[in-house]
């Protein structure tokens, strides 16, 4: 009888840490798969590091540190597009320039914060195991608007990765969809804060879907295979802290890159064909993946 109690007791413990490595690994695995294919991998830094500077901001100002996080989330999201056609620039640059707004946003108020500053720490490393009903059911509402819009807006969201250029040709208003997945990639990043943590969130965008691009040359089995990788390693990092008392977040890292690299080495990308097979594959490869 107390065996039974013991394990109905660690089970309502562990849920929450359970639903948000599903759910956070989830919403992860989709985004990463936009920000891979777009080419733009430092969006996950830079919305890393404006969910970061919102969380600051909102110890500051006395406010739930998740909201401030999804304002400056969205503020960066939406700045990323103006920046790049007023100025001039490529996506990457801009990314630079908001990215150093933030994490310069980020440390002063950390240098402004009163008494001890475990709380940002907290918000820099993530901690899974702390997570709360109320951010549980966030990463679930965040995923399924995520999930919601990629049902709703399927073709025109693949024409965007393929290309903006050829979607805009076609008709397809490619400017909102980009700024919609910016959007929600950002949601996403900032739902997930609690749960790896400021810095290390980039990863988890970045790994997943990268080693589900070494895989499959099918867009839907990518986002099925990083979805996946995602998961896998939000629970396995979940279960190697709590068998071995060791930081969540930076554990979860680790399985990802080592999840894609093997991915890496078994690629069939990286067969070499014959030289009279290049060009009727790369043709096909296009048409697969996209």
């Amino acid at each position: 009888m107390a065996e039974v109690t013991g394990i109905a007791s660690a089970l309502t413990l562990f849920w929450r840490p359970l639903a948000a490595a599903v759910f956070g690994g989830a919403a992860c695995g989709v985004v990463g798969v936009w920000i891979v294919l777009m080419n733009i991998p430092f969006l996950g830094v830079t919305m890393s590091h404006a969910a970061f500077a919102g969380a600051v901001a909102g110890l500051l100002l006395g406010i739930n540190p998740l909201i401030s996080s999804f304002i400056f989330c969205v503020t960066a999201s939406l700045l990323i597009g103006p920046v790049t056609e007023s100025a001039d620039l490529e996506p990457g640059v801009s990314l630079g320039i908001i990215f150093s707004v933030m994490l310069g946003l980020a440390f002063l108020g950390i240098g402004l914060l009163k008494g001890p500053r475990t709380e940002a720490l907290r918000l820099i490393w993530g901690n899974i195991l702390l997570v709360t009903r109320t951010q549980v059911l966030v990463l679930v509402l965040t995923l399924t608007v995520i999930l919601s819009f990629l049902a709703l807006f399927w073709k025109e969201t693949k024409a965007v990765l393929f290309n903006r250029e050829i979607a805009r040709a076609v008709g397809i208003p490619e400017r909102p969809v980009f700024l919609a997945l910016l959007l929600f990639a950002g949601a996403a990043i900032a739902a997930n804060l609690d749960t790896i943590g400021g810095l290390l969130i980039f990863s988890l965008i970045v790994n997943p879907p990268s080693a589900a691009y070494q895989l499959t040359w099918r867009l839907s089995t990518m986002y099925l295979l990083s979805t996946v990788f995602a998961i896998g390693s939000c629970l396995v990092g979940l279960g190697i802290s709590w068998l071995f008392d060791v930081p969540a977040g930076a554990v979860i890292i680790i399985i990802s890159s080592l999840i894609f690299a093997v991915s890496l080495l078994l690629s069939p990308k990286r067969r070499r064909l014959p030289v009279e097979d290049l060009e009727p594959r790369a043709l096909s490869d296009n048409q697969r993946i996209d």
